[in-house]
């Protein structure tokens, strides 16, 4: 068997893997790494026959755990986005790589990162293992070298808490792609947000929506609040959006040339939330990962 060949097979998934128990994309690829290495480093250990993909869950999982408690991220509550300073987005093109195990929006959302970020380390690896990827309570057990009543328990405890912080999703088959409504409104927004328009923009979001900007602690609710920031941004400078997706939702990349520039250079990324035919929330992201979203770092006039 070629070992670093079959390791990297499974790259794309224990990516996931750490993001979904990190809620951060920068240290998911940080865990990933170490992991990897530590896979290579140790490669004489590893049973020929035995389960790969479960070894090296195994090693990818044990990483987390360790910078979980290592860095103390375990907020109190998550009353919005703002209360998760490390939160980061994820590229849906990553999601969808060749060979890419498929990955539904239910289990990727922010909403979802955001609420499991609550969990204790190991009830988030329980969680993330049995509903998110689909492992067996045995197979959890035998990957976090545990019992399967503790894996049950752990499983019970994850749901009420995100039962009681979080509404259940509805029932429904895994959402890989944006559908027709959500890139028509996205659209919409780019149009708008392009030519800013206080009366056009408030068409197109709810009452009650929320923005939010990790790492920054703020968060605004309702439209009345942030209707003056939308006129702000006109000052500003003019805009430049290319639609992109994020966590399967859909997003916009923003670019600001300031008054004078002869280049939009890359701003922000906004990834937004719909229910009801609205924008609910949008979460507003820094250009750091625009790289990883294959997005150039500036936009020509």
């Amino acid at each position: 068997m070629d070992f670093q060949a079959a390791v990297q097979e499974h790259r794309r998934e224990l990516h996931v893997h750490c993001y979904r128990m990190l809620g951060s994309f920068d240290d998911a690829e940080e865990v990933l790494q170490e992991a990897l290495l530590r896979a290579w480093t140790h490669r004489d250990s590893f049973e020929p026959g035995s389960n790969l993909r479960a070894w090296l869950y195994r090693i990818a999982t044990n990483g987390c755990l360790d910078l979980i408690r290592q860095r103390q991220r375990r907020p109190e509550q998550v009353r919005s986005h703002a209360d998760l300073p490390w939160l980061q987005p994820y590229p849906d093109a990553m999601l969808d790589e060749p060979g890419a195990v498929v990955v539904g929006r239910e289990t990727v959302e922010l909403a979802f990162v955001a609420a499991i970020q609550l969990l204790p380390a190991q009830q988030r690896a329980v969680l993330v293992m049995r509903e998110a990827i689909g492992w067996s309570a045995a197979e959890t057990a035998a990957i976090l070298e545990t019992s399967v009543p503790a894996v049950n328990s752990a499983l019970q405890r994850a749901r009420a808490t995100l039962e009681r912080d979080r509404p259940s999703a509805e029932s429904s088959p895994p959402r890989t792609v944006l559908s027709a409504e959500e890139r028509d409104l996205l659209d919409r927004y780019i149009a708008v947000s392009e030519r800013p328009d206080r009366d056009r923009m408030a068409a197109l979001v709810r009452d009650d929506i929320r923005v939010t900007m990790p790492p920054q602690p703020v968060c605004y609710d309702g439209w009345a609040t942030l209707a003056p920031l939308h006129d702000l941004a006109a000052e500003h400078g003019d805009w430049r959006l290319l639609p992109t997706s994020a966590n399967r939702m859909p997003a916009a990349a923003c670019y600001l040339r300031p008054p004078g520039e002869s280049t939009f250079t890359a701003f922000k990324l906004d990834v937004l939330r719909i229910e009801g035919g609205l924008i609910a929330e949008v979460t507003t992201f820094g250009p750091e990962l625009f790289p990883a979203f294959a997005l150039p770092a500036s936009l020509s006039a």
